[in-house]
């Protein structure tokens, strides 16, 4: 990839969380709404197509994405308990993040468990 893609696909992104946070000022619901879409997932998804032309590798990125997309669920319902619990942001936010990365790991423990590798 070339340094004008990798730019290219970086202030997407970015163009991608700027319009979440717009939103989100003047609504909170749509700007959740904007957020839980899986644009990242498929522009992923999209440039790993255009880069690879692989439909294996991008079923593996597809099926491992559902599995760890799962275990970062319950960091939007801590988030907001805490909030409403007088906990602060910062702290909330990283409760959260932990919460997530540790369910990442049991999520690839029990995984390979069952015989799926992520």
């Amino acid at each position: 990839m070339t340094i004008g893609a990798f730019v290219a696909r970086a202030a997407l992104a970015g163009l991608i969380v700027a319009a979440v946070a717009l939103i989100a000022r003047r609504s909170p619901v749509a700007g959740a709404i904007v957020a839980s879409l899986p644009l990242v997932s498929v522009l992923g998804m999209i440039f790993l197509w255009r880069d690879t032309h692989d439909p294996e590798r991008l079923a593996t990125h597809a099926g491992a994405t559902l599995w760890y997309v799962l275990p970062s669920l319950p960091m939007f319902a801590l988030i907001p308990l805490l909030l409403r619990h007088g906990v602060g942001f910062w702290t909330a936010l990283l409760a959260g993040c932990v919460l997530t990365v540790l369910l990442y790991l049991a999520t690839t423990f029990i995984a390979a468990r069952f015989g799926v590798t992520l």
